[in-house]
C-alpha cells in the first residue's frame, strides 16, 4: 500500500465566482432592504462611494446589484440624472398584485412538493419570526423575518423562472406596505404568512396554493385602503 500524505484542498476554478455572487447577492439584499424599508425614498439619487460605505461591500459587488435594481425597476437610470430610486406606482398597484397572485401561487404549491426537511424548518421558523415582531410593533424585524421567508420559499420551489418573475414584484409590494403601514395590519399579515409555512411544511401543495391566495387577498385590501 503506498503511503498517503496531506496535501492542501485544491482550489476549483469555480470558487472564485461562487464567492463574488454570494458577495453580490449580499449587496443585492442590503440595498434592497434599503429601498424596501425606505430608508432611500422613492427619487432619491444614488450616491455610488455613499452607498458602499452605507452597506460595508466593495464596489463590484455593489455595482452588481444596481444593476439587477435597475433590472426589476427599483432603480432608473435617466440621462444626466444617474441613478435615481424608483417612484411607487400607485396607479399601477393592483395591476401588480394580480400578476403576483399567480406566480405565488405556483411558488407555494411546488414549494410545499419540493421544499427540503431543512427549509420547511426555516419557513415555519421565519413565520414565527414574523408573528413576534407584530406582535411587538417591530416594523424592521418584521420586514426582515419576512423577506427570509421569501428567500427560503423561493429556494425551495426551484423554480428559476417564476423566481425571476415574482422578485420585483415583491420587493415593490414590501416598499408599498413599508410607505403605508400605519394603514396595514403587522398581525394579519403575519397570520397569513403563518399559514403559507404551515401547509408548504406539511407538504399540502393545494393548502398552500390558497394561503398564498389569503395573503394577496390581505395586499389587496389594504392596497385599496391606501388608494381610496
Amino acid at each position: 500500500m503506498n503511503a498517503t500524505t496531506s496535501s492542501p484542498i485544491p482550489h476549483e476554478a469555480g470558487d472564485d465566482a461562487v464567492d463574488k455572487r454570494r458577495v453580490a447577492d449580499q449587496a443585492y439584499d442590503a440595498i434592497e432592504n434599503l429601498i424596501a424599508t425606505l430608508a432611500l425614498k422613492p427619487g432619491a439619487p444614488i450616491v455610488e462611494a455613499e452607498l458602499i460605505e452605507r452597506i460595508g461591500l466593495g464596489r463590484t459587488p455593489t455595482r452588481e446589484a444596481l444593476m439587477r435594481l435597475v433590472a426589476n425597476g427599483l432603480i432608473v437610470q435617466l440621462p444626466r440624472r444617474g441613478l435615481l430610486v424608483s417612484d411607487i406606482q400607485l396607479a399601477q398597484h393592483l395591476d401588480l398584485l394580480e400578476a403576483r397572485r399567480a406566480l405565488e401561487r405556483l411558488i407555494a404549491s411546488t414549494s410545499a412538493r419540493r421544499a427540503t426537511p431543512p427549509q420547511r424548518e426555516a419557513l415555519l421558523a421565519c413565520a414565527v419570526e414574523m408573528t413576534t415582531a407584530a406582535a411587538a410593533g417591530d416594523l424592521s424585524a418584521y420586514l426582515q423575518a419576512d423577506q427570509a421567508l421569501d428567500h427560503v420559499n423561493h429556494a425551495a420551489c426551484r423554480n428559476q423562472a417564476a423566481v425571476a418573475a415574482v422578485i420585483p414584484m415583491v420587493i415593490q409590494c414590501r416598499r408599498f406596505w413599508t410607505a403605508y403601514q400605519h394603514q396595514g395590519d403587522m398581525s394579519e399579515g403575519a397570520r397569513c404568512h403563518q399559514l403559507l409555512a404551515e401547509a408548504i411544511a406539511q407538504g399540502q401543495s393545494e393548502a398552500a396554493a390558497a394561503a398564498a391566495d389569503q395573503l394577496m387577498d390581505y395586499l389587496r385590501q389594504f392596497a385599496q385602503q391606501v388608494i381610496a
